[in-house]
């Protein structure tokens, strides 16, 4: 079974939950508040290790008691944290508004994910073997991200990256790259093109594949994820759920396709995996506690 290692962001989430999401200026009364563990990176080496992997994760959290809380958690959900460091400065925090509906508006102080650098990652991929899987987001800086996909590739490591929050991406790192999973909003960030149908999807998957990028996988929400490789393209269903929080839906969609390519499943198999895993997290609130387990999501 592939190794996977995952590079990327730790929060601490501070979440209300309220009937709609204010306006600009507006106080929206009567929601209940929680406190649990997020960030992109780690939502996502916690989905694998709910599925049942053993997971690497390398980031960076401030001497706090936010970085205490989050060192020993990742620790209980049996993730190697031989890799992640420590900063003087304070841990990443997300502040998380979700309506009735799960639709949520987020904003993250970086605090000291911003501070990761190459020199903290680098020694999470010396062993690294070919065909090990490596998982990136953007919640980091981007030289550290550059640094880091090439590191991987040069050693034959399948590079996945989430480009979440949005933002470009160099030639360089699209090149060296064996999967990308934007959203619908990323992927019009990267590549100009609207994507609202399975038309639009493939016109930005190309786009991509011509920037160097071997295979896209679009996610779409309800209308499922868009997948293009070998210049073919397909439409994983998604499953209908009530959702409540969308919070970490996509986080637990990577981290659960990179768990099921580990085993060897085919990508299209992976993300009928990945899609039942994501629909389970939006019916719960928070991040990481709407994580389900491999049980779960095998009997969905």
């Amino acid at each position: 079974m592939s190794k996977i290692v995952v590079i990327g962001s730790s929060n601490t989430d501070m979440v209300v939950q309220s009937e709609r999401l204010p306006r600009p200026g507006e106080s929206v009364l009567g929601g209940d508040f929680m406190m649990a563990g997020g960030g992109k990176g780690a939502n996502q080496a916690v989905a694998v290790a709910r599925m049942g992997h053993k997971v690497v994760f390398s980031a960076a959290l401030g001497n706090d008691i936010f970085g205490d809380a989050a060192l020993s958690s990742y620790q209980n959900f049996g993730i190697d944290t031989t890799h992640i460091v420590r900063k003087d400065i304070p841990s990443g925090v997300a502040l998380i508004m979700v309506d009735s509906k799960g639709q949520n508006c987020i904003s993250v102080a970086l605090g000291a994910n911003n501070a990761l650098t190459i020199e903290d990652v680098l020694p999470a991929l010396e062993s690294v073997e070919s065909g090990d899987i490596v998982l990136l987001q953007l919640e980091i800086p981007m030289a550290t991200v550059e640094a880091a996909v090439e590191a991987a590739a040069a050693k034959g490591a399948r590079v996945v990256l989430n480009p979440a929050p949005a933002a470009p991406v160099s030639e360089q790192v699209l090149s060296n790259l064996y999967l990308i999973t934007p959203n619908q909003t990323e992927a019009q960030t990267l590549t100009g093109v609207e994507v609202t149908d399975e038309a639009s999807a493939c016109e930005a998957a190309q786009i991509l594949c011509a920037r160097g990028v071997e295979r896209v996988v679009i996610t779409m929400g309800g209308s499922g994820a868009y997948l293009y490789e070998n210049g073919k393209g397909v439409i994983v269903p998604a499953r209908m759920v009530d959702a409540i929080d969308t919070t970490a839906a996509g986080d637990v969609y990577n981290g659960a396709l990179c768990a099921a390519l580990a085993e060897g499943k085919s990508l299209e198999q992976a993300l009928a995996f990945a899609t039942k895993a994501s629909a389970i997290s939006v019916t719960r609130a928070g991040a990481q506690p709407s994580v389900p387990s491999r049980e779960e999501v095998d009997n969905f």
